[in-house]
């Protein structure tokens, strides 16, 4: 009897926890898409899944989210096999059938395109993630999908942030919101502002049924498990240093940096508001007040 207690206790501790979480991940994803203006009525919305938690829990939460919007938008999931050498091709289907959601799996193989390019001990990430994207877009437009959606949580935007600042000599992150070089193609990533470790425990108590990727989750000593590394270690001497990180992404001040094409430096002159002459004309940007810099 005691040991049917405390499984009861057990089983209503983790059903209280899964639901403070569900919560917790809708409200961040719902504030995230109302921000960035992410989803609109009408919107045929493909949900790009890799088989990993981010991108489960992102379609689990959207799903949620669709339920109960005062919007109407479709959702369809879309996986991408890369015809990995041992990839468990039954998972997804089978997953998403039972859900009843809309899906496509489209089969590219990418996998040995990758393995024939990169050089043995190379990082195959950049030119994995381009051929993905490439195949993805040009897949939308087949759809009639108007936005895509990516499972990137607050975590992947900070440490792109600190890969482009430390290795790459930019201040880049990767925006919420954001469309292809051609523009075509709208990308909208509703975990924005959710964390990681939120979104792996979510994960285990869904019980997602996760496939590892044999390509970038083999590789060792990646400069983005570095910085991961750093945050996470910086999180655990300093609470809360994440969130007034990523807070510093959306409260940008050009005026106080140093890039001559965000800020109008040479015509900064003396007995004027911040520097700036108005009857020279507005600057490209006349602040110095915060902007947003996920909207450059």
């Amino acid at each position: 009897m005691q040991a049917e207690e405390i499984a009861t206790n057990e089983e209503r501790k983790t059903k209280t926890r899964l639901n403070k979480l569900q919560k917790r991940l809708r409200r961040e994803v719902g504030q995230a898409i109302e921000a960035y203006n992410m989803i609109e009525d009408g919107d045929k919305v493909m949900v790009c899944l890799s088989g990993g938690k981010d991108s489960y829990a992102m379609l689990d939460i959207l799903l949620n989210l669709q339920r109960s919007a005062p919007i109407s938008f479709e959702l369809v999931a879309v996986n991408l096999d890369q015809k990995q050498p041992g990839f468990p091709e039954h998972i997804l289907p089978e997953y998403l059938e039972a859900l009843g959601v809309p899906h496509h799996i489209v089969e590219r193989d990418t996998y040995s395109i990758v393995k024939e390019v990169v050089p043995e001990g190379k990082t195959t990430c950049g030119l994995c993630s381009r051929l993905r994207r490439g195949t993805l877009y040009g897949f939308a437009d087949e759809i009639g999908a108007n936005k895509i959606a990516l499972g990137h949580h607050r975590d992947d935007i900070l440490e792109t942030f600190f890969l482009n600042m430390f290795y790459g000599g930019k201040l880049k992150a990767m925006p919420p919101k954001l469309v292809s070089d051609d523009g075509k193609n709208m990308v909208i990533r509703p975990l924005a502002f959710a964390r990681e470790k939120d979104i792996a425990e979510y994960a285990e108590l869904k019980a997602f049924p996760i496939i590892p990727c044999n390509l970038c989750g083999s590789q060792e000593n990646l400069q983005r498990q570095v910085i991961k590394e750093m945050l996470q270690s910086w999180d655990r001497q300093h609470p809360g240093r994440i969130e007034t990180m990523f807070r510093s992404l959306q409260h940008v001040v050009p005026s106080h940096l140093a890039d001559t094409e965000l800020f109008d430096f040479k015509r900064l002159a003396l007995g004027f508001a911040h520097g700036i002459d108005p009857s020279l004309g507005e600057s490209r940007l006349s602040e110095p007040q915060a902007i947003d810099i996920l909207s450059l």
